[in-house]
């Protein structure tokens, strides 16, 4: 997960963002920078691939001096991890570093290069310093170039800007991508968290979503989406190097359900080429025309990720999937022509069950793919190739984050699937490519609905059971929702596809009982209403997670509705798991529970 720091100082900064940075290691990366104001005039930096070693020896070779600065690590998105593609990215009057993904960075582009600029990298980020820049050529002072670049900005993200005529000013931005701000005695600082900023002040302020602000030396000055003046509560921070800070969440959960908008625009950006609309896979050691069977395996969370995918991947690659449960399968010795490629799917990569279906399935003569959250693990060292997710540390041990990444890295691969196995055209790729590249700023979308999900908790947390329905890429969501709720308020939940309710479930419906039915718009939308009609028949206390089509057609006789914004059916199921994790959190939240901590639970399970 991609780091930023910035200072507005009274001495030099280049090492006290070097030290920053390290403090960021925690979140992985594959290149870094630092770009500064030297004699309060001009902007220079110094870049480098790999670790941060490689940026202090560039910095060593070549000093960089100033009062001012930014810096950045990077997890590669759009463009390879090049020298090149690092942050900052520079023109002659602005310094930009940037976390998240630039949604519209096409057409901007397009734009920008009708006007005569001339964009060198692969990435995303390099429209906004031209953007900013082509406002400053209009005339248009620092802070107003700023505040008009971000108008024009769709995605998720978090920025850090400053510029070559105003050595006094930095300006930070964030929509959907965490950003703080560090308060000193003559200095401000910006961090992508509380950890990056802890050897320059413990007291921080976090923006929220929407805020810009603006930093001088003396002063703070922070506007929200309606660029109104506002203020944000300074905490007093406990964060130290490398430890886990939940910045000013109450619980680690709530923090990884907010970044969720941010990691999975970084997964998908490190897998799809937006420019031609191509999903770019590591090279493989199998042809992957040449597979005619997938086996998916997994536990818990991860195993209805790769339920999702065997909807993915039967529906667009035409191609036999089996989903297993880890623990159960190998004891079944299941049968598994060679040839076959078996896909396992870990956050920790050291999961015992799945690591000993791994060895099974490799004694078969399958080919061995892994999705992986941290990488050097077991499992990666087993594997013939490994897709990472790019989600960074998961504390809470419900899992959030890691599984939106999952699924992102899964819908990558069931395109480029699809496309080898010639099931779908270029033209069908572009387009879901595109699909998966709006869902980050949906996802943060998602998250205003926050309030009504709080309020709607209080009710939910009365109950001894809930049922969750769904149909088709949403039933494998609902049975997420319902493992969510157990694992974190210890009420009794189960989730069904919506069209078995007749066959037995029904019988436990009356009004004690919240029916949480999920239900986008699409091909199964009125078979999931018409089960929800026949629940709401028996007097069962319907919520209704739909979207904004749905909610204005089905929605009066429903407890509660959360509309959730319209988006390509492909995509439904990274929005859908927002809302049910929210309502787990708030129920589990007004039982009193240990969220990030519950009973009898570990975050990785390394026996049998």
């Amino acid at each position: 997960m991609c780091g930023i720091i910035g200072i507005v100082g009274k001495e030099e900064v280049t090492q006290r963002i070097f030290d920053g940075l390290k403090r960021l290691e925690y979140r992985g990366y594959d290149s870094a920078g630092i770009a500064t104001l030297y004699d309060g005039q001009k902007i220079d930096r110094r870049r480098a691939e790999g670790k941060l070693v490689n940026l202090g020896k560039a910095l060593k070779e070549n000093a960089l001096a100033g009062m001012i600065g930014i810096g950045h690590t990077r997890w590669a998105t759009h463009g390879a991890p090049t020298v090149g593609n690092a942050h900052p990215h520079t023109t002659e009057k602005v310094a930009v570093v940037h976390n998240g993904i630039i949604e519209n960075f096409r057409e901007l582009r397009q734009e920008l290069g009708q006007k005569g600029h001339i964009l060198e990298t692969e990435t995303d980020t390099e429209v906004i310093v031209h953007l900013i820049t082509d406002f400053l050529d209009q005339g248009f002072a620092p802070r107003e170039a700023a505040a008009e670049s971000l108008k024009h900005l769709r995605g998720a993200f978090g920025i850090a800007v400053f510029f070559e005529d105003d050595n006094g000013l930095m300006i930070g931005a964030r929509r959907g991508s965490p950003l703080a701000v560090g308060h000193g005695e003559g200095e401000m600082y910006l961090g992508s968290d509380a950890i990056a900023l802890s050897h320059l002040t413990d007291r921080v302020s976090y923006l929220e979503d929407g805020d810009r602000v603006e930093l001088t030396h003396t002063s703070v000055t922070i506007f929200d989406e309606n660029d109104q003046i506002v203020e944000r509560e300074i905490h007093i921070s406990t964060a130290a190097a490398g430890a886990a800070d939940k910045g000013n969440y109450n619980h680690f959960m709530m923090k990884e359900i907010h970044e969720q908008p941010t990691v999975v625009g970084q997964t998908l950006g490190t897998m799809i080429d937006p420019i031609q609309g191509h999903v770019n896979l590591p090279d493989l050691p199998f042809d992957l025309s040449a597979i005619d069977r997938v086996t998916i395996i997994a536990c818990g969370t991860s195993f209805y990720a790769g339920q999702v995918a065997k909807y993915w991947m039967e529906q667009m690659a035409r191609i036999n999937v089996e989903v297993d449960v880890a623990s159960e399968f190998r004891y079944r010795e299941a049968v598994m022509p060679k040839g076959g490629l078996a896909i396992f799917i870990s956050q920790s990569g050291e999961t015992a069950d799945t690591l000993a279906a791994l060895n099974y399935a490799k004694s078969q003569g399958q080919h061995i793919l892994s999705i992986l959250n941290v990488p050097q693990s077991s499992m990666e060292r087993e594997s013939d190739v490994v897709l990472l997710t790019h989600a960074g540390p998961e504390i809470g041990v419900a899992s959030t984050k890691a599984f939106t990444c999952q699924l992102a890295v899964l819908a990558c691969f069931s395109i480029a699937l699809a496309k080898a196995r010639g099931k779908i055209d270029d033209a069908e790729e572009a387009r879901l490519c595109i699909a998966l590249t709006e869902a980050p700023a949906r996802m943060a979308d998602v998250l205003n609905h926050e309030e009504a999900i709080k309020a709607l908790a209080l009710e939910v947390a009365k109950a001894q059971d809930v049922i969750y329905l769904a149909r088709g890429l949403e039933y494998p969501i609902a049975m997420e929702g319902a493992l969510k709720l157990k694992e974190i308020s210890y009420i009794h939940a189960e989730g069904y596809a919506a069209g078995e309710m007749k066959h037995g479930p029904i019988a436990l419906i009356d009004e004690n009982v919240p029916i949480i039915v999920i239900a986008p718009s699409g091909r199964l939308y009125e078979k999931t209403v018409s089960n929800m009609q026949e629940v709401i028949a028996r007097k069962g206390k319907v919520v209704f997670i739909t979207d904004e089509k749905g909610a204005k057609e089905d929605g009066q006789d429903a407890l509660a509705v959360i509309a959730l914004p319209m988006l390509d059916e492909f995509v439904t199921p990274l929005l859908y798991a927002i809302p049910i994790q929210l309502l787990a959190y708030y129920v589990a939240v007004a039982k009193g529970t240990d969220v990030d901590q519950p009973r009898n639970l570990a975050k990785s399970v390394t026996v049998e």
